[in-house]
């Protein structure tokens, strides 16, 4: 049996980039990818692929990296860590569409290891529609539900409830978006050995595909007008500065000197602001507004 370690780890998720690639190329119709290779003085570097004014894709990237070095301070104190070396991969992917009615979607899967023996897996998936449908919503749902049930039945609420708490804009008091599935420092433990944490990271990845081309076939020939997309604009405001502000990842990649370039590609090509907007009532965006809440059981919605 092949063993579990970081370079049969950075093989697959390298393999996992190119496929989500090229399905994401095989939807947009368009546009392709383009590559751009760097690397980290410290130690490692990465593939960042970024697609942009495609059919369906306004901007998007798929971003594979494999760091190492020594362990900034900053990192070992947030995270209550001995001192000691890191190894961090992973492949993170965030798309902006075109149409407001096709959501933006996120993932990211990692794997972390330490040269003293620490190490975990983390990452999920999460969606933010610009409005929310509430047949999406349990078909996403659904779909990052199987994934979890596979490995474990607790997994799904564990990590629902996770991703709720997670992205949530605690300055704004709302969700990101309908949530999805987030978790982090998956090691061993009584029920989970190395290779079932391995195996579950799999499943979350390999679900991104089949699910965001799903949803993005069903919205991307939808009418819409401009008072949809300044709509997206605000939305996509709220999701810059979830990024900026809470996000974890965004945080760590700048802490350990990782390429800006690549952790910022999360950022929509255009994010409106506007001040004390209030949608009208019995509106849709007001709907929409009003779903941005914390557990919400969209499986059975």
């Amino acid at each position: 049996m092949e063993e579990i370690n970081k370079e049969t780890i950075v093989v697959w998720l390298k393999d996992l980039q190119d496929r989500i690639c090229t399905s994401l190329e095989e939807l947009d119709g368009k546009s392709i990818f383009k590559e751009d290779l760097w690397e980290r003085p410290e130690g490692g570097g990465g593939r960042s692929r970024v697609i942009t004014n495609g059919n369906v894709i306004e901007k998007g990237g798929v971003n594979f990296s494999a760091v190492h070095g020594q362990t900034p301070d900053k990192i070992l104190k947030a995270l209550s860590l001995d001192k000691a070396d890191f190894f961090a991969t992973g492949v993170s992917i965030v798309l902006h569409p075109n149409n407001p009615m096709v959501p933006i979607i996120h993932m990211n899967v990692r794997f972390f290891e330490m040269s003293n023996g620490t190490w975990w897996f983390g990452g999920g998936i999460d969606l933010t529609p610009h409005y929310v449908i509430k047949e999406d919503a349990s078909f996403f749902h659904q779909q990052l539900k199987n994934a979890c049930d596979q490995h474990d039945p607790n997994y799904y609420t564990k990590f629902k409830k996770w991703a709720d708490d997670y992205f949530f804009i605690k300055h704004r008091n709302e969700t990101r978006g309908i949530g999805g599935i987030f978790f982090d420092r998956l090691s061993k433990d009584e029920s989970h050995s190395k290779k079932d944490r391995w195996a579950f990271l799999q499943s979350v990845g390999n679900a991104f595909a089949p699910i965001y081309v799903t949803l993005a076939k069903k919205h991307l020939n939808d009418p819409f007008t401009s008072k949809e997309k300044a709509w997206q604009g605000l939305r996509r405001g709220r999701y810059v500065e979830f990024n900026l502000v809470w996000d974890k990842g965004t945080k760590f990649g700048l802490d350990t000197n990782g390429r800006t370039e690549s952790i910022l590609m999360s950022m929509p090509p255009l994010a409106n602001w506007e001040y004390s907007h209030i949608p009208a009532r019995g509106s849709k965006e007001e709907e929409t507004l009003n779903f941005l809440k914390k557990e919400i059981d969209w499986v059975n919605a």
